[in-house]
């Protein structure tokens, strides 16, 4: 009886535990939203979203944040399709041309590393590294930063989804004589869904990140036109209208939060009616 009963009582705190934990995060979540679109609906504006700054924008002034929302963009996808060429081929070897163990979690370990490292200390590096080259900051330098920022979350994404394809699969494909090209190709078909998730979850985390950019894609009011030059991104549009002691300028960084944090939940969602659609031709 005794141990009966404290067994109800270890089950019932830890369902109390988490049911807390459930409504921190929504409450945090709900907080975060309802804070942003207070502040940032009521300034956001069609001009906002269609026109660079003008003179006097951080002072107040007129303009808006298309510069930032255009740099973001090209930031994000270079990175996006830079990290995804490099983090493909690591994980497909690891699970096609390799059967060292040993070095499948030495390969982990790192990219579980790399993973943890702030994204200040990307940018610290790469700046090291522009300084070094003779670059100066620039879209493309913006680039490479943030693909090394995505690369272990794409990577240790890309091995996690392709553990979950069925090893009778590409046992399967092996006994029709399948060449390693073709299981490459059996593997990724199988597994689509997952990379495509990964890939646009990675999106919403590079479109966010602020010190990595800092260093190396620099900042400028002008519209992006070529990759030596440096550009403006949404992360650091909010904090440098934060950063004024201006009230005007305050309030339109809210509204450039709350640009950016729709993009985010847009991609999350997208991510998610993705991995529903393609979901459907995978085998389980």
């Amino acid at each position: 009886m005794k141990r009966r009963f404290w067994r109800n009582v270890e089950e019932k705190t830890a369902q109390g535990l988490m049911l807390f934990s459930i409504v921190t995060v929504l409450l945090i979540l709900i907080m975060i939203v309802s804070m942003t679109i207070a502040r940032g609906a009521r300034v956001l504006s069609w001009e906002m979203l269609t026109q660079p700054p003008s003179g006097g924008f951080y002072l107040g002034g007129g303009g808006g944040i298309l510069n930032a929302m255009l740099g973001s963009l090209y930031l994000t996808l270079g990175g996006l399709v830079l990290a995804t060429f490099i983090a493909l081929p690591i994980v497909l070897y690891l699970h096609l041309y390799t059967r060292n163990h040993r070095l499948r979690r030495l390969v982990r370990l790192a990219l579980d590393t790399l993973w943890g490292i702030p994204g200040i200390v990307y940018g610290a590096f790469a700046f090291i590294l522009m300084i070094a080259v003779g670059m100066r900051a620039s879209l493309l330098a913006g680039i490479i930063t943030l693909a090394l920022v995505m690369l272990p979350i794409l990577a240790r994404t890309f091995d996690e989804v392709l553990d979950l394809v069925p090893p009778d699969l590409l046992n399967a494909a092996r006994s029709l004589g399948a060449t390693r090209l073709e299981l490459i190709e059996v593997l990724v078909r199988q597994s689509l869904p997952g990379l495509v998730t990964a890939m646009l979850l990675g999106m919403g985390r590079g479109a966010g990140e602020a010190a990595a950019v800092l260093f190396t894609a620099g900042y400028t009011d002008s519209l992006p036109t070529s990759l030596a030059r440096p550009v403006a991104s949404l992360p650091l549009a909010v904090f440098f209208q934060l950063s004024t002691p201006f009230p005007e300028a305050q309030a339109r960084a809210y509204a450039a939060a709350l640009v950016l944090m729709a993009v985010v939940l847009g991609v999350s969602i997208l991510a998610r009616v993705v991995a529903a659609a393609l979901g459907r031709y995978t085998i389980r």
